[in-house]
């Protein structure tokens, strides 16, 4: 006699198959639990599954990510034990997060929900636990009408690009159900969230506290408002605190870190040494200094990684960046005798490569800062506190620490919106954008540098030209956003 379990997963897999073989079904096509076609480009981009919600995210997909994550997490292990499941203030994240429960219950698994908590949270708990992974719902910066799925193994880092194709097989109806399973549970658990709480602390107790500093904290109404404060002040800072309440209408939403001009107004106002802007899921931050002035992950990179060097903590003084990384600092970490790899955007790449060099500080100049000492992935509360607890040491301001570092070289990054996704991901054969690209690269020569990319979390072409000299660099701009928008936009 065939389970309930059972049939279970062949009504979730018989959704897979109907969605891949024939588009849209005969649920409500207006509603937001209706069930789209799958793109035909690859559902997971540098930073999980991300897409506005009712449109390419939906009830019934989260039901099937959850079911496959779950048997395909089950399957790597050889096992079946606990997945991690945690959340931003979208008002989305709550049906997403009920709908994963769901389909990882339905393979068989059991799931520890934490609620409202950093995407960083969710990540360490689930490397110091017994889980075999963890998902977090949140896009990040993104605008409140997205959301996205991210999904980590169990050593609490991005799922292998390996484990995310089968998973993404599974849900195009081409990985066959196993029966035999029985039923996973679903429990609380925001009770670990302090955990993770202590874990931030504990390194930095050691070396004093941050008694004494001012701090303006902004925390975009996301994933961080109760925790981040709490933390701060636990350590002994005077905390002001901007956007700290969870409001999933007002994400990101000209603030956090994607709008500084809140922030860096704040710091001035209440004289304070430092401020911190987070976004929605708390794994990036960026920093404002005591005088106002923006100091992005180039910046942190290039600061934390000094105070490394001179504590002999960073072998081969290898700092691993991205391909956005900043001419400027890439010199001055050189002057210092240090070495900077690039890797394409992407934490997971940063991440990759560390692993692969053994480096032991990387990230983006976006503010997703990863340091191994104390952590596996971008953590914008960790990097935080070790930026805040490194001024508090050396007792120099965060604006003396950044005029003693380097001069950045111009850089111009716009964002051009291109809706079509199999477009925008294939903008590479774009036959004039491609003339275009060259021809500015030989225009340039070694005065600067040219990026463009299809956004792995936004519907947009970035465009980033930098050079030594700013005109250079805003011609250069000019020309090619407008090649870009005739072509592809």
């Amino acid at each position: 006699m065939v389970s309930s379990i059972t049939r279970t997963q062949g009504n979730i897999q018989s959704l897979a198959v109907a969605e891949s073989n024939h588009g849209e079904t005969e649920l409500n096509k207006n509603s937001a639990f209706s069930l789209i076609s799958l793109p035909a480009t690859p559902l997971f981009g540098t930073d999980g599954i991300r897409g506005k919600v009712g449109e390419l995210l939906n009830a019934p997909l989260a039901l099937q990510i959850g079911f496959w994550t779950g048997v395909v997490l089950r399957n790597y292990a050889g096992e079946t034990r606990p997945v991690i499941l945690g959340q931003d203030s979208r008002n989305s994240s709550d049906m997403l997060a009920m709908a994963l429960s769901a389909g990882l219950t339905a393979a068989g698994i059991e799931v520890w929900y934490l609620g409202l908590c950093p995407t960083p949270c969710v990540s360490y708990l689930t490397s110091m636990s017994e889980a075999i992974g963890g998902v977090m719902i949140s896009a990040s910066h993104n605008p409140p009408e997205d959301n996205g799925i991210k999904v980590f193994g169990a050593d609490g880092g991005k799922l292998p690009q390996a484990l995310q194709a089968e998973i993404e097989a599974g849900l195009r109806g081409k990985l066959p159900v196993t029966g035999g399973m029985s039923c996973g549970r679903h429990y609380s658990r925001q009770q670990l969230v302090s955990d993770y709480s202590q874990a931030l602390k504990q390194p930095l107790q050691s070396e004093g506290n941050l008694q004494g500093m001012k701090i303006v904290l902004d925390l975009a109404w996301g994933a961080a408002v109760g925790l981040a404060p709490q933390v701060f002040r636990e350590m002994g800072a005077e905390v002001i605190c901007l956007h700290n309440v969870a409001d999933g209408d007002r994400i990101n939403v000209d603030c956090g870190s994607t709008h500084l001009d809140i922030l860096q107004a704040a710091v001035k106002e209440h004289h304070a040494d430092i401020g911190f802007a987070f976004d929605g899921d708390a794994d990036r931050v960026l920093a404002v200094d005591n005088t106002g002035r923006q100091v992005n992950g180039d910046y942190i990179l290039y600061l934390w990684g000094r105070h490394l060097q001179q504590q002999q903590k960073l072998p081969d003084n290898l700092i691993v960046s991205t391909v956005m990384a900043n001419l400027g600092f890439e010199r001055a970490w050189q002057q210092q005798g240090g070495k900077l790899i690039r890797t394409a955007v992407g934490d997971q790449y940063v991440q990759a490569e560390m692993l692969r060099t053994g480096g032991m500080l990387g990230g983006e100049q976006s503010g997703h800062i990863l340091c191994r000492h104390y952590g596996l992935t971008g953590d914008g509360l960790l990097t935080a506190l070790h930026i805040a607890n490194l001024v508090k040491q050396t007792g120099v301001s965060l604006g003396e620490l950044v005029e003693q570092s380097f001069q950045t070289y111009p850089q111009l990054l716009k964002n051009v919106r291109v809706v079509d996704r199999d477009r925008r991901l294939g903008w590479k054969d774009c036959q004039p954008v491609q003339d275009a690209i060259a021809l500015a690269e030989t225009a340039m020569g070694d005065s600067g540098r040219i990026l463009v990319r299809a956004s792995g979390t936004e519907p947009v072409i970035r465009v980033m030209v930098e050079a030594a000299d700013a005109e250079l660099a805003q011609h250069w701009t000019n020309e090619l956003v407008a090649k870009v928008q005739q072509h592809l936009a």
